[in-house]
């Protein structure tokens, strides 16, 4: 059986729970039922109740918007002439204007599983905010793609909260939106009247590709499942002057600048013998973002073994290791990043000085698994009574 999104449960059981209400949808490319039809113009064709606005996150509602920091205006969708709220830019929360007439949100985002992805702290300030103003919330919940079963990585330091990471999560946190919502919601007391429409068909156990639906671009530079099976590592990359594959086909997956020896540096990674990971030497060009149209030596990271796989670890250790080889060439990228302007945009990527510290010294793998052991185990049993799925 196909696993159901919580968009797709709601039309077909649940929708008399709108009825006669004014909604508003929070939606991007990848909101699409299982047949593919977009989530905004399923709801806008239902006679139960009113769309009468949608809100857009990072990259925009149509998911035009290619870089970070690249910001999305408010428009009226030109089909309907309704609204279109941003909620990427100086003003990344609703507005009590922008809520104004409504009854409900709908928070219908594709996430990947992965702290510093924007799309859930859009949807804490969407719970914020609907708390503030006395809306109700409902999200339709969609799979974590690369699983809920894994955890892995250190939670996120208070110093270093950011809209890359707003509460005290671990970097691959296993747990759905609707999860989220509902652990935010009571264990940091923000009172929203929130309810979770939960998918039907789906386990902890699953990746994307087992749950029969189709694979739509959360964002512009998550192409595929590959990418996000990588992502919650090799984000980190942004916090560097390395390339981090934007502007190449295979975004995340290749890392590189001009410095580098890709023979040398697979060699040295592959050395570690990490689970589930080989590292191949590459050159690319990337057509725009750090060093474009400059020929780049670097690595592929392929995935042999996705349940034995550390993407988190993966990460740190690339960056550890361009370190050690590279001292003179490599930097840390710095601010502005993500709204923030003053920490280094890898402090609030890894949210651990202890991280930082450790790719700075040359740690070892056993090293970096002992800094957020414990944390990732004290997470698991944190988010235990907010789980929905077996």
């Amino acid at each position: 059986m196909s696993v159901q999104p919580g968009i797709d449960v709601l039309l077909h059981e649940r929708k008399s729970e709108l009825r006669n209400l004014r909604v508003g949808a929070v939606v991007h490319p990848a909101s699409v039922r299982a047949d593919l039809e977009h989530t905004a113009q399923a709801l806008a064709r239902e006679p139960c109740f009113r769309l009468a606005a949608l809100f857009g996150p990072q990259h925009g509602a149509r998911g035009e918007k290619q870089d970070n920091m690249i910001e999305s205006d408010s428009y009226r969708d030109p089909e309907s002439g309704i609204p279109v709220y941003s909620l990427y830019g100086d003003t990344r929360r609703p507005t009590e204007e922008m809520l104004d007439g409504l009854d409900a949100l709908l928070f219908d985002l594709q996430d990947v599983g992965t702290r510093v992805y924007t799309f859930i702290h859009t949807m804490a300030y969407c719970l914020e905010a609907c708390a503030r103003y006395r809306r109700k919330l409902i999200v339709l919940d969609r799979p974590n793609p690369i699983g809920g079963a894994a955890v892995e990585g250190n939670l996120l330091h208070p110093d270093f909260r950011s809209f890359v990471g707003l509460y005290p999560i671990p970097m691959r946190h296993g747990m759905t939106v609707g999860e989220m919502a509902r652990y935010l919601n009571v264990e940091y007391k923000i009172g929203c009247d929130l309810t979770v429409v939960p998918m039907t068909g789906w386990k902890r156990s699953m990746w994307f590709d087992r749950t029969g639906l189709p694979w739509a671009m959360p964002s512009p530079n998550m192409p595929t499942l590959d990418t996000a099976t990588v992502y919650p590592g090799m984000v980190l990359i942004e916090g560097t002057r390395l390339s981090e594959g934007r502007g190449t086909t295979r975004p995340f997956e290749l890392v590189g600048a001009p410095f580098i020896d890709g023979r040398r540096l697979a060699a040295h990674l592959n050395d570690l013998a990490l689970p589930g990971a080989r590292f191949r030497p590459v050159a690319f060009e990337p057509t725009f973002q750090k060093h474009a149209r400059t020929l780049c030596g670097g690595v592929q990271l392929h995935v042999t073994d996705r349940s034995a796989f550390e993407p988190y670890l993966a990460g740190v250790l690339v960056i550890t290791a361009v370190r050690a080889l590279y001292p003179e060439e490599f930097d840390w990228l710095a601010p502005p990043y993500e709204y923030e302007y003053e920490k280094l945009p890898i402090e609030i990527l890894c949210g651990s000085r202890q991280v930082i510290q450790g790719m700075e010294s040359g740690a070892t793998p056993e090293s970096f698994r002992a800094l957020w052991q414990e944390e990732a185990a004290r997470f698991r049993t944190l988010r235990t009574p907010y789980l929905l799925y077996d």
